[in-house]
């Protein structure tokens, strides 16, 4: 008796582990060990990809310096979203109430955590590591994020996570026009010591600024 309970108690352990909500949590602790770091990115969406270099510093700071378009530049400093396009000489800027925060950094642990609570999680084909793209030597972790409200920005998103250092890889979500976004992770280094004035952004002084260019949230 008391072997098949040691038994039942290990099989029950091993099912909790592998269940799709306990290996987000898992990677959401991650992020959470993660005081700050930087990676290589890359967005597509609607067929183009941008390309920069992104920083990030916990909870909730980011900073892309676009190599393509040249000199664009996205900043968000945990209230306020800015994005210079200077081939507009524009700025978009939007305020952002802290439901909308996982949508603008959801490769951080406060992200993943409202990511959570906003969607169901489960694995894509199962938990084991399989390749990032289609012939790919890249293995991953995938999980899909079904959205458990109609309020959520994306229909479903998929998590790709490097099954080693439990960094996400790769988010694709799908929008509830059905289009799909993309965003790629490589070169990612933690843990940097980037100070908070590497968040600060003064906006050129002749750029047209248009502010709430996404949403305006009603408090």
């Amino acid at each position: 008796m008391v072997l098949l309970i040691l038994v039942f108690s290990a099989y029950s352990y091993a099912q909790e582990i592998v269940t799709a909500d306990r290996y987000l949590e898992v990677v959401s602790q991650r992020y959470a060990g993660i005081r700050d770091y930087e990676a290589h990115a890359v967005i597509r969406s609607d067929g183009t990809d941008m390309v920069g270099n992104l920083s990030f510093l916990n909870p909730n700071f980011l900073r892309i310096d676009f190599t393509n378009p040249v000199d664009q530049v996205m900043v968000f400093n945990g209230e306020n979203l800015t994005i210079f396009i200077p081939r507009l000489r524009s700025v978009l800027s939007q305020a952002v109430t802290p439901a909308r925060r996982a949508s603008v950094s959801m490769a951080s642990a406060e992200g993943l955590q409202l990511l959570r609570r906003g969607y169901i999680a489960s694995f894509l084909t199962g938990p084991a590591p399989v390749p990032l793209d289609e012939r790919s030597p890249e293995q991953v972790v995938k999980l899909r994020l079904t959205r458990r409200s109609a309020s959520e920005s994306f229909r479903e998103i998929i998590l790709s996570v490097n099954p080693e250092t439990l960094l996400i890889r790769r988010i694709e979500g799908r929008t509830l026009t059905d289009a799909l976004v993309r965003f790629d992770f490589t070169n990612i280094r933690t843990n940097l010591g980037i100070p908070e004035q590497r968040f600060i952004y003064d906006l050129p002084a002749t750029a047209n600024v248009f502010h709430n260019f996404l949403f305006r949230d009603i408090n």
